[in-house]
């Protein structure tokens, strides 16, 4: 939905673009730690399931929609005052105001996006993929569709510009969410009634959240990395920004796909340790491993080779172009690190392991990638290639730590994860 966003905004010019990619991303940081906390769902219902434990499942999954709803009363106030924040953040003037005005559109679809979190991690514990991918179509065709009336004013629909695109989103989480409610219900009957009055017990809740807040914490170190170095490009200019929120968003669109594999590694491991199974939680793990990152060598390849063309599906501006051009190599080179990160991800939650990963982020993007990026930004000639330079860092360093962790966390028999006991 981000990329439809972008490229439906990138016929206003690169402010336009400019003003929608950093909406995003503030408000993807602002909700990555929920995100990340509602993931404790993932291990915790696989387990389960693959025990045969499915009143356990289904607390685990009304104990999420509580949570959800706590998440997205926070998010949606934090959301509100974005001309202060990014005042305060130096960033342009002429994209500053946009992009406050955007999120307080996509703000109105902050409650979908999170109760749909719960239900596609609960589906995917079930394995019924379905559901989920018949409502993600459907919403981002809605998208495009409302994006094309909004932003333009086509068929008597107000020329609302940036506005409408977040107008837009919102719409299409909120069918995104009840469309996936309303086609796996045969699916989600049994976890989402009877309610159990234990899931509002706060032992396990609190339990839910000691495994959750780790895997928040781990995504928002990784995601407040590419912020800050978003908020760095805007000190550079409105070019700059722009150029490198195309490479950025087409990063992220293909990071999509690891993403995927990652939970469909925690759920095949999390089963499978749920069973007692490790021969084939090993096998799972490795087959995952391998799907990522192959993928993600063919994406960096057409990266390395077309940067140009990449760009200008976007924008012929010749500034912000100049400047994609120059970044979607390095953000080839850093496809195979960052799927491999993602996917190794995946499996050490599929084992109930979320404290060390969190640390070993950390380290990476913390301890690495953003010393070297200001380093090299701020105090060489390669500007904003020296702050991207800093992301490939940051990512190898998680991918090779959190190899070596998932090797060395499946050569040993692990317990099922239990949060009702």
């Amino acid at each position: 939905m981000g990329v439809v966003d972008t490229l439906m905004v990138g016929r206003l010019g690169g402010a336009a673009i400019a003003s929608v990619a950093l909406g995003n991303l503030y408000f993807f940081n602002v909700s990555i730690f929920g995100m990340g906390l509602l993931l404790a769902i993932d291990p915790i219902v696989a387990q389960a399931i693959g025990a045969g434990a499915h009143e356990d499942a289904a607390r685990a999954v009304q104990r999420g929609l509580l949570i959800a709803l706590g998440l997205a009363v926070l998010v949606t106030l934090v959301l509100m005052p974005g001309e202060f924040v990014l005042g305060a953040l130096r960033q342009p003037s002429e994209v500053a105001r946009d992009t406050a005005l955007y999120m307080r559109r996509r703000a109105i679809g902050v409650l979908p996006f999170f109760a749909f979190a719960v239900l596609r991690q609960t589906l995917q514990a079930m394995r019924r993929i379905t559901p989920v991918l018949v409502a993600v179509f459907v919403a981002n065709i809605v998208n495009l569709v409302a994006n094309w009336l909004l932003v333009f004013g086509h068929f008597g629909a107000p020329r609302l510009g940036v506005i409408g695109s977040g107008y837009a989103t919102a719409f299409a989480m909120w069918v995104m969410a009840v469309l996936t409610l309303v086609i796996a219900w045969p699916a989600l009957r049994n976890v989402l009634r009877p309610w159990h009055p234990e899931a509002t017990a706060w032992l396990p809740l609190q339990r839910t959240l000691r495994i959750g807040a780790p895997i928040g914490t781990q995504f928002f170190f990784e995601s407040f990395a590419f912020g800050l170095t978003t908020l760095f490009m805007g000190w550079l200019g409105t070019a700059t920004l722009a150029g490198h929120e195309i490479a950025l968003n087409m990063a992220s669109l293909t990071f999509m796909v690891p993403l995927g594999i990652s939970g469909a590694a925690t759920t095949v491991v999390g089963r499978a340790i749920g069973r007692g199974d490790m021969i084939a939680a090993r096998r799972d793990a490795l087959a995952a491993i391998a799907c990522g990152t192959g993928f993600m060598c063919v994406s960096a390849a057409v990266f390395l080779s077309a940067p140009t063309w990449l760009a200008t599906i976007y924008t012929h501006e010749t500034a912000t172009v100049a400047v994609a051009v120059s970044l979607i190599p390095l953000a080839g080179m850093f496809q195979v690190f960052d799927g491999l990160q993602a996917v190794t991800g995946g499996v050490l939650r599929g084992t109930g392991d979320t404290r060390v990963p969190a640390i070993l982020h950390l380290v990476a993007f913390w301890g690495v990638g953003i010393p070297l990026g200001v380093y090299l930004g701020f105090t060489t000639p390669l500007r904003e290639r020296g702050l991207w330079i800093g992301l490939v860092a940051g990512l190898a360093a998680a991918a090779l730590m959190q190899s070596a962790r998932v090797v060395s966390r499946l050569r040993a028999p692990i317990a099922r994860l239990v949060v009702e006991r």
